[in-house]
C-alpha cells in the first residue's frame, strides 16, 4: 500500500469559485504537502480568466499546469465545424479527454474535487477512473462558506469562466461579450462565415430556434446596435458572484 508521499496530490482548477477555494485552502491546511495545479485552457478564454489562473500561480507559489492537445480554433479549422448544442465535441476534445490524458501520465494521483457539502450527489467525471477526495463535503462547506472564505481572502472571481463564444450562452452575454471584447466577437463572426462558406450551409454558433433574434453574430451584432437584449440592464453588472453556475454552461467543469 503507497504511503500518503508515494501518491501525487492533483487539484483540478477550473478558475470558478469552487475549485479556487478548494487549492487555496488545500494550500494553507497542509502546506507541507506537494500540491500538482493543473487546468485545461481551450484557448478562448476571457482576459480575466488567464488573469484569474495567473494570480492564483503567484498565490500558490507555483505553476499552474496547463493541460491541452488541440485550441478551440484548430479543432474548428481540424473538423471544418463549429460546436452546437447536437455536435457538442468541444466538451469532450477540449476538457475530458486531456484531462483524463494528463492524469493517466501522473504516477498514483490522487484527485482532489471542488465538489461541495450542499451539491447534489455526483462525484465528478473523473473520479470513477482516479482515487478520489471530496474535502469540502468533509468540511461542510455551502457555497456560503466559499463566498465567505473567498472574500475574507480578498479573491474576485471571473464573471463568466466558460468558453468566450460559447454556443450555450445567454443573449446578454453575447452582447456583453461584443461590447467588452469585440475582437472575440468578430473572430467568432468570421469563423461562422469561413465555416458556411466552406460548406456550403450556413452555419451560427447560435441555434435559430432558440430566439427571434438573428442567429448569425453578425446580424445579430446589427440587432445590438438598434436594442439591448432581454435580461440585460446598463450599468447594473451582469454578472454575480452568488449567480450559479459560474463555469461552462454545457459541460459543467
Amino acid at each position: 500500500m503507497r504511503t500518503e508521499q508515494e501518491h501525487t496530490h492533483v487539484v483540478a482548477l477550473s478558475g470558478g469559485k469552487d475549485s479556487t477555494a478548494l487549492a487555496l485552502r488545500l494550500a494553507e491546511l497542509h502546506p507541507d504537502r506537494e500540491w500538482l495545479y493543473f487546468c485545461s485552457p481551450t484557448g478562448d478564454e476571457l482576459p480575466d480568466v488567464v488573469a484569474h489562473w495567473d494570480r492564483l500561480e503567484c498565490i500558490l507559489g507555483q505553476q499552474i499546469v496547463k493541460v491541452r492537445n488541440r485550441s478551440l480554433d484548430e479543432w474548428i479549422e481540424h473538423f471544418d465545424m463549429i460546436p452546437n448544442h447536437r455536435a457538442r465535441w468541444c466538451t469532450r476534445l477540449l476538457k475530458i479527454e486531456p484531462c483524463l490524458e494528463y492524469l493517466r501520465s501522473l504516477d498514483a494521483p490522487v484527485l482532489y474535487v471542488g465538489l461541495r457539502w450542499d451539491e447534489p450527489a455526483r462525484n465528478g467525471i473523473y473520479t470513477t477512473q482516479f482515487p478520489s477526495v471530496f474535502p469540502m463535503r468533509e468540511w461542510g462547506w455551502t457555497v456560503k462558506d466559499v463566498h465567505a472564505y473567498l472574500q475574507q481572502k480578498g479573491i474576485t472571481i471571473p464573471k463568466r469562466t466558460d468558453c468566450a463564444r460559447c454556443y450555450g450562452q445567454r443573449l446578454s452575454e453575447w452582447y456583453e461579450l461584443r461590447r467588452l471584447c469585440p475582437e472575440i466577437y468578430e473572430a467568432a463572426s468570421q469563423q461562422e462565415k469561413a465555416v458556411s462558406e466552406s460548406r456550403g450551409i450556413g452555419v451560427t454558433f447560435r441555434s435559430p430556434q432558440r430566439d427571434t433574434w438573428p442567429a448569425s453574430l453578425e446580424g445579430l451584432g446589427r440587432e445590438f446596435e438598434r436594442r439591448y437584449p432581454r435580461g440585460y440592464t446598463p450599468q447594473v453588472p451582469l454578472f454575480d458572484l452568488a449567480e450559479e453556475p459560474t463555469g461552462c454552461r454545457v459541460c459543467r467543469l
